[in-house]
């Protein structure tokens, strides 16, 4: 048989659904690549189990895999009420922070007296419920009036499209996290409602100064983040991005996120950054057994664009049928990989070493024109693999390094199947002929291209590609 495995990388949610070692594994076989732990639930003992479990399957398996910290940022959301509150158009309702729940005076869990600014609006229970700042009456208090009926609920999340919260979007339950994050085994961090680089860089000072070694990634979900340039300069501070779909569109409009999404997709192929398309991916499989056509086609549009990665959130952390989720997002990408090549992007890569980016150029071009079967990388920190990748080439890359970090990062990074092997001068050939002799390259014989390079001496460098026919 031939190699076959997803180019595009899946990366699941774990939740009650997903909460136990059987389930990490089951999701794993049916194709996961990475675990998000989503650090608005749950406790610090249940991350601890959880990491724990992925790692025991992952080496059981002898598949690296991600797991990425999601920090909860300014995720604003109302207090704990006493019982279902109904209101209707035009009720004014005042937004405490310091308050309880008593009739339409409404407690919340972050103090926006200081931030809101009278007209902005306020999205309560994921926009089903709109209103508009009327008032701000004391230090801990807003008004709000309604433009719509609904009924509150406790802790429903709040979205403020127009509302500037000057570069303080990392909380102290954030700072709190990623102190717990620092002394753990995360190979990912992202930071939620990013406005700015400057948010990356501030996180980047504090991480460095905790020695916490996980790589950023970006949520882009604000329209703060949207603009052109800044959105550029998120990419390059970042090492990938998120596309939040979900928060996104209601800071921005459902209709907005689509040409979003392309144009994050975009500049993190332009700068060699990881890119995740993230929110409702199947979201019908929460409580069915089959996607709609429509989640199909988004997946698949998805893969087109040439996204790292797909994202499940409440379909594996809370939904029925997580397997199948993850078995039928699988099903998708190997079908679209098969059948559409990934759009082109205008334009040579940006920001990337010149010297490391001839040699995956020159690497995918031998593999073109020889026909070969794989790309293989002896590389200690995957930069060489991560940069092939970027080039979003149509065949397997495949990683042999000895450093552990290295290798599970790199499993949601394009095209990549990561082999963890010590540092040898023929750990590519190696793992070349393992698979050749394992029957995943059909015919008498395989050729495969093998990138390597090496520290000959403090201030020496020597990089190799070897074309190698197996038989």
């Amino acid at each position: 048989m031939t190699l076959i495995f997803k180019r595009t990388k899946i990366l699941a949610t774990v939740g009650p659904a997903t909460s136990s070692p059987e389930m990490i594994e089951k999701l794993m076989l049916a194709g996961t690549n990475g675990f998000r732990l989503n650090f608005s639930h749950g406790a610090n003992e249940e991350r601890d189990e959880q990491i724990e479990w992925i790692r025991s399957v992952s080496n059981k398996l002898g598949k690296p895999v991600a797991i990425l910290q999601d920090l909860q940022g300014p995720k604003i959301r109302l207090g704990k009420l006493d019982h279902d509150t109904d209101v209707k158009t035009g009720d004014i309702l005042t937004l405490d922070f310091a308050a309880e729940h008593n009739g339409l005076t409404i407690p919340i869990q972050f103090n926006l007296a200081p931030k809101v600014k009278i007209g902005e609006p306020i999205y309560i229970f994921d926009g089903k419920i709109r209103t508009v700042v009327t008032e701000i009456t004391s230090d801990t208090a807003i008004k709000v009036k309604v433009g719509n009926p609904g009924i509150l609920m406790s802790r429903k999340g709040l979205n403020l499209p127009d509302t500037d919260f000057g570069g303080d979007i990392l909380t102290p339950k954030d700072l709190a996290d990623i102190e717990f994050g620092s002394t753990r085994d995360f190979d990912y961090v992202a930071i939620s409602f990013i406005q700015s680089a400057d948010d990356i860089h501030k996180l980047r000072k504090i991480m460095a100064d905790k020695n916490y070694s996980a790589k950023i990634i970006a949520k882009v979900e604000t329209k703060a983040a949207i603009i052109d340039d800044v959105l550029e300069d998120i990419v390059k501070a970042s090492d990938g991005v998120m596309v939040a779909r979900g928060d996104l569109a209601f800071e921005t409009g459902p209709e907005v996120v689509p040409i979003v999404q392309r144009r994050i997709i975009k500049l993190c192929r332009k700068y060699g950054k990881i890119s995740i398309v993230a929110t409702q991916m199947m979201a019908s499989m929460i409580d069915s057994p089959e996607p709609t056509r429509a989640e199909v086609s988004d997946v698949s549009n998805a893969v087109v664009q040439g996204t790292d990665t797909v994202m499940l959130s409440e379909e594996t952390a809370m939904g029925d049928y997580p397997v199948e989720a993850v078995a039928a997002m699988k099903k998708v990408i190997l079908y679209t990989q098969d059948h559409e090549n990934v759009l082109p992007i205008v334009g040579p890569l940006a920001e990337i070493k010149q010297k490391r980016d001839a040699i995956s150029v020159a690497a995918i071009t031998l593999a073109e024109r020889l026909d070969a079967v794989a790309i293989i990388t002896e590389a200690k920190f995957g930069a060489t693999a991560a940069n092939i990748a970027s080039h979003r080439p149509n065949i397997p890359v495949i990683s042999a390094t000895s450093d552990i970090r290295s290798a599970q990062q790199l499993s949601l990074s394009y095209a990549n199947r990561n082999y963890i092997r010590p540092d040898t001068e023929n750990a590519g050939f190696k793992i070349a002929r393992e698979l050749k002799d394992q029957g995943y390259f059909d015919g008498e014989t395989a050729t495969v291209i093998i990138v390597c390079g090496r520290k000959i001496t403090d201030d020496t460098n020597i990089d190799t590609i070897k074309v190698c026919t197996l038989k």
